[in-house]
């Protein structure tokens, strides 16, 4: 092996294991939220687990008494959230968005020509 090639293989192959070791990033979206929003139709509290992939983002909505909503076209952007809520087949679908800080998050969920303001902090 040429020995002046060898240093720089060594350096090569000790950044990429570095930057192996060092995992994905993570999305300040994923975790456990706890949600809450309050509408004239009353008030929606619920246990939501967002998982992100790059920019797409899963997830799901536990309104408990084994009521759940899957979240749907999710996508996250850094600290910008969006997806839809389709509740339990109904013709209302939520549009959601939202910006995260650290451990909360305050958005605006569209529906049916109205908008309704939502915050999340996050669970354990």
């Amino acid at each position: 092996m040429n020995r002046k090639f060898f240093p720089a293989l060594l350096l090569t192959l000790l950044a990429t294991l570095a930057s192996c070791a060092a995992g994905p990033t993570s999305s300040p979206a994923d975790g456990t939220w706890n949600f809450a929003m309050s509408s004239p139709m009353g008030s929606v509290s619920a246990t939501v687990i967002i998982m992100t992939d790059g920019d797409s983002l899963t997830g799901t909505f536990d309104l408990g008494d084994g009521r759940t909503w899957a979240i749907e076209d999710g996508v996250a952007n850094g600290n910008a959230i969006s997806f839809k809520i389709d509740r339990d087949g109904s013709p209302m679908v939520y549009e959601m968005a939202a910006t995260i800080d650290g451990d909360s998050a305050a958005g605006v969920a569209s529906a049916m020509g109205a908008e309704v303001p939502w915050t999340m902090t996050r669970g354990s």
